[in-house]
């Protein structure tokens, strides 16, 4: 019979650990009462999110130099896009309501 949840099925992550580390890590979440794997879970969606925001910014970045470099060329289309965004941030009615 094919599993019912839609949720996959839990896996398990083998580490060693130094004995002192995992005792005090083991204090410290029940004095939260937080359950230890529960709060490792965390580290670990904690770190992926961190990772693929640095990741996201490198690319960022990447994207941005080669668009800085393409609007270099006066007849490109990068800086007929900057020529018109000067132009709007010059007009003073650009910045009303920008500080609400």
């Amino acid at each position: 019979m094919p599993r019912a949840s839609q949720h996959p099925k839990e896996t398990s992550f083998n580490l060693r650990i130094d004995p002192a580390l995992k005792a005090a890590f083991t204090r410290a979440t029940e004095a939260e009462d937080k359950p230890a794997a529960q709060v490792v879970r965390d580290f670990m969606r904690a770190y992926v999110r961190a990772r693929e925001r640095r990741a996201f910014a490198v690319q960022a970045r990447r994207d941005s130099l080669v668009i800085k470099a393409a609007a270099s060329d006066p007849n490109s289309d990068e800086a007929q896009v900057m020529r018109e965004i000067e132009a709007e941030m010059a007009d003073p009615h650009f910045w009303e309501g920008a500080g609400k």
